[in-house]
């Protein structure tokens, strides 16, 4: 995706249709702190998601059904000042836009002021997207495996059925009609994907749903290293925690064996 000086919630739009329109591969990364955030920037990473897999990654909890708004607008706060210069997605915590429209503008808007540039939900909600949408806040979709709803969809590959590779199919059109910017499939069984991201003329970007696509999303501290277990289809590019532990373990070692 071209430099950019600066971002605003109209650019993000114009930047990721751009990039589909060219055929270059979008790389999204998710970001929860400045000094992450800041090498993003500065390796070039064309734009970050201030996901709700924070609860797993950052917070230690089990999964992404307990991270709140407010914990998701610190982080999101935080990433913007280390990456002012990239566009910046955050995910709407679960119940902060199914319970009604209301909601999901005031929440969104929360996030916005917090520095996000677009807001990513769970799933088809025909009512709050529009009305997002209208509100002038860019929408992600996701559609496939939903964490969020890990308990009801089952943690699987989606779309290997024809029937429910209609059905994701026929979602995505819906998604793009009603105007989201970009969509991401995760767990989306490869053909199935690839079909999608060709009939949309937004980009799809994946996870875990076999080739590029229109571009690929990853957790940090999946392709870190830092997480003591990643999913298969994330690519581990550094051993992290190993180095992590052997510089702390030095520090250790030289600290206790001063004398004094």
């Amino acid at each position: 995706m071209s430099e950019r000086k600066g971002f605003s919630r109209s650019s993000i739009v114009k930047e990721f249709l751009r990039a589909k329109r060219r055929g270059e591969k979008i790389v999204l990364l998710t970001a929860y702190d400045a000094i992450t955030a800041s090498i993003c920037q500065e390796v070039g990473v064309d734009a970050l998601l201030v996901g709700d897999s924070v609860a797993n990654t950052y917070l230690g909890m089990e999964d992404t059904l307990r991270v709140t708004l407010d914990e998701i607008e610190i982080f999101t706060k935080a990433v913007r000042r280390g990456a002012p210069q990239l566009p910046i997605i955050a995910d709407m915590p679960l119940m902060t836009y199914e319970t009604s429209v209301k909601d999901a503008l005031l929440n969104a808007h929360r996030l916005v002021l917090a520095g996000a540039d677009a807001v990513k939900l769970e799933g088809l909600w025909v009512d709050q997207i529009r009305a997002l949408v209208r509100a002038g806040i860019p929408v992600m979709g996701h559609l496939g495996l939903n964490p969020q709803r890990g308990l009801i969809s089952g943690y699987r590959r989606f779309g290997r059925k024809e029937e429910e590779a209609r059905k994701l199919l026929e979602e995505a059109k819906k998604m793009e009609d009603l105007g989201v910017f970009s969509l991401i499939l995760e767990m989306v069984n490869e053909d199935t994907a690839q079909r999608i991201a060709d009939e949309l003329s937004i980009p799809v970007i994946g996870i875990g749903s076999g080739k590029p696509l229109d571009g690929q999303v990853r957790v940090i501290t999946d392709i870190l290293g830092l997480s003591p277990w990643i999913p298969s289809f994330a690519e581990r590019m550094l051993d992290g925690r190993h180095l992590f532990k052997e510089a702390i373990s030095k520090f250790i070692d030289e600290i206790k064996g001063l004398n004094f």
